[in-house]
């Protein structure tokens, strides 16, 4: 039929088009489900590398690790936790109260309130297990949450800034050193009454007397560490801050876009607010305990009624001082960190003004497309314009005054940034809070005025050598 139709005049078919190679067929992209698969792992691998850690600061944090680990404040598993528990049990509470049941003037009749008073010691020994325990119970806990990097803010993922490594190695080892300078004349107090009360107690019983004075050695060691460390560290905390607000204030008086200031004021704001969330549990329980123990033993050197002297009342003088000064270290942190984010605002209002006068004493110059600064007709900032004026110079502008108007235009942008900022950091100063009370020099005065006031009537109380309290005997006698 084919061939007929051919034949008959019918015009041919049209060529087959060429064949073309197969289209390689992409697979299909399958969504995994949320039972059975799940997505590829995103490569650990940073886009940019990290930057180097200084040798010395990565030996300062070795060492404050290994610190924080002997003494039970960087306990993160449950086993550490138990241990970190069962040490604090054992030497804070055990080794104390053993000496206390030890002792020879307890339960046997005999007079000895000249070298010991049995209600001082249980006093001084609650107190202090109770503020150990407040530093490790919420120290601990918050390193393990973040670990010791992230808990200082020193980890290179938050930020951390090449240039300042070296002075986060020399804040770690002011650590060091101011913790040896506050324990050693503790220390040194605390052994010489020891001494006094085992002059005392030898003549009763010499292995009780050997007994009694290195557990109260040991068991005061410990606590007095392990609450100075927990004052120390949340100082620490905030001297690292110090350093970046310090920078913040010197980058501050640059030429910079206002943009960037708010961006980098933001960042450290949040970093403030989570160290106030951090270390606010801890701060109030430590206040709480420290005052009530004040309070506590005041009571009970008042009502006593027997003589007080520094061989019988020493151990309450060196535990209030310890308790104090812990705190006060806390709190002079805090205000020291606040004060410095504070002070913030008035670096921000003088280089505000600074540029503004600057500008206005060359009639708003601003930079144009070359090297040299155009300056704005003088009349356009002295005189008054009326509605007509106004309409007259914008025609004006039009036509021969637009590179001074687009002048004026920016000139009055990087004012307004200015301000603006200025505004934000004067509405948000930040600062260390507890819940929702700053941290400053204000808090800082009303705190030490109570606290002080306490510890130095009790070191009035206690602080008395047993020859002036024998001659008032003897005076009270005749």
């Amino acid at each position: 039929m084919a061939d007929a139709d051919r034949l008959a005049g019918a015009p041919p078919p049209p060529p087959a088009p060429p064949s073309l190679p197969p289209i390689p067929t992409r697979p299909a992209i399958r969504v995994p489900s949320a039972a059975s698969d799940t997505y590829p792992p995103f490569s650990s691998a940073p886009l940019l590398p990290l930057p180097p850690v200084d040798a010395q600061l990565e030996r300062w944090l070795r060492r404050l690790g290994a610190f924080l680990a002997a003494s039970g404040l960087s306990a993160s598993t449950r086993a550490e936790v138990a241990l970190a528990a069962s040490v604090l049990a054992v030497v804070g509470v055990a080794l104390p109260a053993a000496a206390v049941a030890l002792s020879p003037c307890h339960d046997r009749g005999v007079v000895c309130d000249d070298y010991e008073v049995e209600l001082f010691e249980e006093f001084v020994m609650v107190s202090q297990a109770a503020a150990a325990a407040v530093a490790v119970a919420c120290v601990s806990r918050k390193m393990a949450m973040y670990g010791l990097r992230k808990f200082l803010f020193v980890d290179p993922e938050l930020g951390m800034r090449i240039r300042f490594q070296k002075e986060y190695a020399a804040r770690i080892e002011d650590f060091f050193r101011t913790l040896l300078w506050w324990i050693l004349p503790c220390f040194l107090v605390k052994v010489t009454r020891e001494i006094f009360r085992f002059s005392h107690m030898l003549h009763e019983s010499t292995w009780r007397a050997f007994i009694v004075f290195f557990a109260s050695i040991i068991s005061w060691m410990y606590l007095t560490t392990i609450v100075l460390s927990s004052s120390l560290l949340f100082n620490l905390v905030c001297n690292l801050q110090v350093i970046h607000f310090d920078d913040y204030g010197k980058v501050l008086e640059q030429d910079a876009d206002p943009l960037v200031y708010m961006k980098e004021h933001l960042q450290l704001r949040h970093n403030l607010s989570k160290i106030s969330h951090r270390f606010r549990m801890f701060l109030l329980l430590l206040f709480l305990s420290v005052t009530a123990s004040q309070f506590a033993i005041l009571y009970k050197t008042t009502a006593y009624k027997g003589p007080i002297n520094f061989t019988n009342g020493g151990d309450i003088a060196v535990s209030s001082v310890v308790q104090v000064v812990g705190l006060v270290v806390c709190l002079h942190g805090a205000a020291k960190i606040s004060h410095r984010a504070q002070n913030i605002v008035a670096i921000a209002s003088r280089w505000h003004a600074l540029a503004t006068c600057s500008t206005d004493s060359t009639y708003g110059s601003t930079p144009n497309g070359s090297t040299h600064l155009a300056t704005f007709p003088s009349q356009m900032f002295l005189r008054d314009y009326s509605e007509s004026d106004l309409e007259s110079l914008e025609g004006g502008s039009v036509n021969g005054g637009s590179h001074n108007s687009a002048q004026l235009t920016s000139y009055l942008s990087s004012y307004h940034k200015r301000e603006s900022l200025v505004l934000y950091l004067l509405t948000n100063p930040g600062g260390i809070t507890l819940y929702g009370w700053t941290v400053d020099r204000t808090f800082l005065n009303t705190i030490l005025t109570v606290e002080l006031t306490l510890v130095l009537f009790v070191l009035s109380q206690t602080i008395v050598s047993p020859a002036s309290t024998s001659f008032n005997s003897y005076m009270s006698f005749r």
